[in-house]
């Protein structure tokens, strides 16, 4: 049976993905950088070692006998890229890297190509719901490395033939999450008071078993071929309703209080937060109604279901952790 290879599945997503494939009895090629900082990968796996991902990766031996490939690993979003050129760092990685991985993959003839990209090539905030017919209008370095690397890939497709799929999403939220979603659980988990109950946004994400179901999806379906897709959970939560669900989920009040919208921003420009206090009091949803009806995807689970699967990670990670460092 060929194999199915995910890069970057020793990241967030990629874990996930790989031990529903696992269970699913696939067989799984996972290509990571380096081997030596692997952990919880499920057993079964063969693993590449393919090194740093630019325009000069060898994926010789990562394709060979391989139906699909699942791109994941890519430069993830910083908030605060302290590089020269971020976005010349973000191009090598996620434009260039992807199209050397997507001219080997059509060289081998490889069968279908998955590739990960944001909802971030749509735009960043808005109030309306974004959608695939939207013009792109990525706004930071990190969407446009992406929305370029979804351009390539197209032009490879229509040369080659190779289908291809490309899935938008908004954040990535569940058990392994980092960044700001897991800031936010510390806050919640800290008591910490936020100042955020009167605000009116809403905002779409999805939990990692929605994001790993919608790609399992389409690596087989024959409607997904040469489709972009948004993806995202059914719900969409203002953020104080939010940090009310994740203190449900770890049994825990959220601390919320009022303060007027200008002062938020003004604290955020005094205090250089400025993009992050955009990201909880912004509006961004996402239609996810195409890959609804064309493939008949709905996500198995619900935003009360992921928060706490999420909430029951964080504290056997933190809370035993805490406890043995005590």
């Amino acid at each position: 049976m060929p194999y199915v290879l995910v890069t970057g599945a020793d990241g967030f997503v990629g874990k996930a993905l790989c031990a529903e494939m696992v269970s699913r009895g696939w067989n799984i090629r996972a290509s990571v950088r380096t081997k030596e900082k692997i952990k919880n990968l499920s057993e079964g796996i063969q693993i590449v070692e393919t090194g740093p991902i630019g325009p000069e990766t060898d994926w010789g031996d990562a394709l060979n006998n391989v139906d699909a490939v699942v791109h994941l690993a890519g430069r993830a979003h910083i908030m605060d890229d302290l590089s020269s050129d971020p976005l010349l760092e973000y191009r090598i990685v996620n434009t260039a890297g992807t199209e050397c991985l997507a001219k080997a993959a059509a060289g081998k003839g490889i069968r279908r190509f998955i590739f990960m990209s944001t909802i971030k090539v749509n735009g960043e905030c808005r109030n309306a719901p974004y959608t695939e017919e939207d013009i792109p209008a990525p706004a930071d370095p990190y969407g446009i490395s992406k929305w370029e690397a979804e351009q390539i890939i197209k032009v490879i497709a229509g040369e080659t033939g190779m289908e291809t799929v490309i899935l938008r999403a908004p954040m990535v939220y569940g058990p392994g999450v980092k960044a700001n979603f897991l800031k936010l659980l510390k806050a919640v988990d800290r008591g910490v008071p936020m100042p955020l109950a009167g605000i009116k946004n809403k905002r779409s994400m999805i939990y990692t078993g929605n994001m790993v179901n919608s790609i399992i999806t389409c690596i087989n379906h024959p409607k997904a071929s040469g489709q972009t897709y948004l993806v995202s959970d059914s719900d969409k939560v203002s953020t104080p309703e939010l940090i009310n669900r994740i203190g449900d989920a770890l049994g825990k009040p959220g601390r919320l209080f009022y303060m007027p919208l200008f002062l938020l921003r003004l604290f955020g420009i005094a205090a250089g937060k400025s993009r992050e206090i955009e990201r909880l009091t912004g509006t961004l949803t996402v239609d996810s109604s195409k890959i609804r009806k064309e493939l008949n995807w709905t996500p198995p689970f619900t935003l009360i279901q992921g928060l706490k699967e999420t909430a029951e990670w964080y504290k056997k990670t933190f809370h035993t952790s805490n406890q043995s460092d005590s």
